[in-house]
């Protein structure tokens, strides 16, 4: 999985928490980095608002698949 080089360990971390701490839903694209909101947790391959790929993951799951 290549992931997007805006796309940090500090940032999927920071966000995984961000959701088990608020009613923030986030994930990521992985390629074009957006931060995507309203993503569950174990999201795959949801699509992306911005650039139409399919391959917004929610952050919890980027963060134990990635890191």
């Amino acid at each position: 999985m290549t992931l997007h080089r805006s796309i940090t360990a500090r940032r999927v971390f920071a966000a995984a928490m961000r959701a088990e701490t608020s009613l923030d839903n986030p994930g990521f694209c992985i390629a074009c980095g957006l931060e995507a909101d309203g993503c569950e947790p174990d999201m795959r391959k949801g699509q992306c608002e911005s650039c139409g790929e399919r391959s917004v993951y929610g952050a919890a799951e980027l963060a134990m698949r990635l890191f």
